[in-house]
């Protein structure tokens, strides 16, 4: 055993008999992944790594453990995203809190951040590589930013920037603040609740003008909301998913507000819903204020973020 920690004792069922059982229950109420998902619900009522779980496979839980870890799974066969059971999900390699506030960060948005820094170029590094200097301070803003996972994953990226953070949502904010700690960049977070990025005139501590503006903004189509997979439609906010009646009109305002906050040469990035790339792509092009307007699909070769230059 490692240390004082006792999470087994010589009575009750093995570790692999309930992980097992756990795994039939989630397989029989058809959830995803089930297998990881049994493991990461036994993994965290355990306190415990995979390595430990699979060395110690034939060790006896206590009734009070199997009982706790039953009782995720019955939540999980049930819904429950298992990131909200554990409150925990990875991004950008870093471990957020995350709540039912709050969206659960998805890997595909980890897009938004390497779009971001590649278009910053020599910008986003912390020393001028031809003066040896320290680059200006770069000035961020992440719009609706949920978790943080968008602005922490910037600041830890970008040590000279400055990120702007908002939320409409009060309790996303609280989460995002705690993420921002967690991370030791909440120094360099300025997180406040507004609609979108706010009126530069009346929102304390925002930028006039920004460097980079990035965001995930709610993009399901109200009419849409309904065949999601029943853990989004039912456990995530909603006000964090959906983007209007068709899902494209929050582009609109976005775009508006970030060409009236770049100045030349600002990147504004931004992730994109299901079916909404040439939409979002024809009003950039419509638009003589932005060039350089160009998309990138993910993994799953889907269009997921835009990102264009303002002139």
């Amino acid at each position: 055993m490692h240390g004082s920690h006792k999470s087994v004792i010589a009575t009750g069922d093995d570790i692999r008999s309930i992980l097992k059982e756990g795994m039939a229950r989630l397989r029989a109420a058809h959830v995803p992944s089930h297998t990881l998902a049994a493991e990461v619900l036994l993994l965290n009522v355990l306190g415990r790594d995979r390595a430990w779980l699979y060395t110690h496979a034939q060790d006896r839980l206590d009734a009070a453990t199997s009982q706790r870890f039953f009782a995720l799974i019955a939540r999980r066969t049930a819904g429950e995203p298992t990131q909200y059971l554990t409150g925990r999900q990875e991004f950008w390699g870093l471990e957020f809190e995350v709540t039912p506030a709050v969206l659960i960060p998805r890997p595909e948005t980890e897009h938004v951040v390497e779009v971001a820094l590649e278009r910053l170029g020599s910008r986003g590094i912390q020393i001028d590589m031809a003066t040896g200097k320290p680059s200006p301070t770069l000035q961020v803003a992440d719009i609706g930013t949920g978790s943080g996972c968008l602005a922490v994953a910037l600041a830890h990226e970008l040590p000279h920037a400055r990120v702007f953070a908002t939320d409409i949502s009060a309790a996303a904010l609280e989460v995002a603040r705690r993420n921002a700690v967690r991370h030791g960049v909440s120094d360099r977070i300025h997180f406040v609740q507004t609609d979108l990025l706010g009126d530069p005139r009346t929102t304390p501590g925002q930028s006039p003008l920004f460097d980079l503006i990035v965001s995930n903004p709610p993009y399901v189509a109200a009419d849409d909301l309904a065949r999601l997979a029943r853990e989004v439609r039912d456990h995530e906010p909603e006000a964090a998913l959906v983007g209007g009646e068709t899902g494209i009109e929050i582009y609109t305002r976005l775009i508006e507000q970030a060409a009236r906050s770049l100045p030349s040469g600002g990147i504004f990035v931004v992730e994109l819903g299901w079916g909404a790339a040439a939409k979002v792509e024809k009003m950039l092009e419509q638009d003589p204020d932005w060039v350089h307007i160009r998309t990138t699909d993910d993994l799953a070769g889907i269009p997921r973020v835009l990102a264009a230059e303002h002139v």
